[in-house]
């Protein structure tokens, strides 16, 4: 609301929200495993992605990784995608297919979206 002007919101209650938690120095071919899931959802116009990139975290090994030791290995990354259930459940089938990804979540969400947003064709 800069100017006292207001954005519309639309509201999306179908949204999904999908999770994927791998490790930073995982791979795919001859590059980073994250780069070609993220890859992957672009060629199927999902509605967007975002990698985050953990300083510190653990998974079943219970090995801890942290940023706070010289030449840490592995530290968590996550990548969320926010989509409909029937372009995002599709995309999770292919993902079960793929070795070296820890956890993956999907939940039903509500969204809102900037009216202004661009949409996909």
């Amino acid at each position: 609301m800069a100017g006292g002007q207001r954005d519309a919101m639309t509201r999306m209650d179908d949204a999904v929200r999908l999770m994927i938690y791998l490790g930073e120095e995982k791979r795919h071919g001859d590059r980073p495993l994250y780069h070609a899931i993220v890859a992957r959802a672009r060629a199927l116009k999902l509605a967007g992605a975002t990698v985050l990139h953990g300083t510190e975290g653990f998974g079943q090994s219970t090995r801890l990784h942290t940023a706070e030791v010289l030449f840490s290995e592995d530290l968590p990354v996550v990548i969320v995608i926010i989509d409909t259930a029937d372009k995002i459940d599709p995309f999770v089938a292919e993902l079960t297919e793929t070795r070296d990804i820890a956890l993956v979540t999907r939940e039903k969400i509500t969204g809102y979206r900037a009216a202004n947003a661009a949409t996909l064709p």
